[in-house]
Parts: structure tokens; sequence; C-alpha cells
């Protein structure tokens, strides 16, 4: 005899449902076994990448450094230069930016206007004194976070053998992975200095009693 139609289909419905049950726990076993590990990993790379935390040196071999300076010629135009040679670190406290460290030593006679005559001018007596005083130094004596990738990092500058607190308005510039198994982070700065706080009384004019520092690093964490 023929199975009655409404039986027959409440059978099917039931069997549908006990296999679509029976997927359901086994892809869901499937996804706790693979997809926590997994999310578990990435997790901790996030908060690794948002926390860089550590000691970073400058990039001397790769040259991504540079200590410029500005200053004005008469009034009438700027003159540009850096210099050349200077080593340094910083120490990154992610937890507590403010006890992040800051340290430079520049090689004086390493300044290059790209002029040899005024090159060799600025490194005599009238101006850096290189066989005198060799390095400028300077030393971080205090953080202070300004934004989400600004801070105002004072320290301890010595130049011309003179040292006086210097305040860098510094900016984060970015930070991740390098192409090469490093890992790195980079920094930018300006402060305005005038030259008679550090000894250097030589008389440019009024318009050049003061001259400009831009500074852009990048370091690779040790």
């Amino acid at each position: 005899r023929d199975v009655p139609g409404d039986w027959s289909s409440d059978v099917c419905s039931s069997d549908l449902l006990n296999h679509l049950k029976r997927s359901l726990m086994l892809m869901l076993t499937l996804l706790k076994k693979v997809t926590i590990p997994a999310l578990a990993l990435l997790l901790s790379s996030m908060a690794f990448a948002d926390k860089p935390g550590g000691t970073y040196k400058f990039d001397t071999k790769g040259t991504h450094q540079f200590v410029m300076f500005k200053i004005s010629h008469l009034g009438y135009s700027w003159l540009y230069g850096q210099f050349n040679d200077f080593t340094g670190d910083f120490t990154v406290d992610a937890e507590n930016p403010e006890n992040s460290q800051v340290n430079a030593t520049i090689q004086t006679a390493s300044v290059d206007s790209n002029h040899a005559e005024r090159d060799k001018h600025l490194r005599g007596d009238d101006f850096l004194d290189v066989d005198e005083y060799p390095t400028a130094t300077f030393k971080s004596t205090n953080i202070e976070k300004t934004g989400e990738k600004t801070a105002k990092i004072t320290g301890d500058f010595t130049l011309h053998g003179v040292t006086k607190p210097v305040t860098l308005d510094a900016k984060l510039i970015g930070y991740g992975d390098d192409p090469w198994g490093g890992y790195r982070m980079g920094l930018e700065a300006s402060t305005t200095l005038t030259l008679s706080d550090f000894g250097i009384t030589k008389d440019l004019g009024p318009a050049s009693e003061t001259v400009d520092i831009i500074i852009s690093v990048e370091g690779i964490k040790q």
C-alpha cells in the first residue's frame, strides 16, 4: 500500500533536520580548532604592532637620518646645510611614553653647506671651532606627549662647549616591519637655537641671530 503523503513528508523533514544539525556541529568543531588559534595569533601580533617598545639605533649604515639647519643670509634668502656624521638612539616606553629617552652625538667637523670655503669657515673658531669642540650632544631629560603622534622632547644640548636646555617639537612618522626582517621607527623633530646662547657671537646681522634645526631619523629596533 502507498504510504500516506503527510507521514512520508514528516519522516523526510525529520531526517533532513538531523542531517543539518550534525553538519552544523561538525562545522563548529572545525572552526574552534582552526579559527581560535589563528585569531589568538592575529590579536597578539596586533598588540605588538600597537606597542612597539624597545631601543632603536639610528640607521647610520643606510643613512636614513638627517640633521639639517637653515639660517637667514642677510634677510634675503635661506642658507641650508647639514651634518653628515652623527649617531644616536632612542628608547620607546610604549606603556608610558613620558619615560622614553633620546640620545644623539654629532661630529661637528662633518658640517656641509655645499661650499668648501664656507664649510672651512664654519669649522673655524668664528663658529663651531671643531678642533676645540669636536662633538655636539643631546640627551633628553623630559618628554611630554602633546597628541597621538606628537610630543615635546626637552633635553640638555651641548654645542661649542656650552650646555643649555632645548625643546624639540617631535612627530612620530611611522613604524613597522622592514623587508630585511627588522623593525623600524621614524621620527622628525625641529627647534630654533640662538647662536649667542652657545657662545657663537660672530656678527652676521640681526636676521641671522638664530638657526633652525630640522632632524629626521629612522631607527632600527635592537
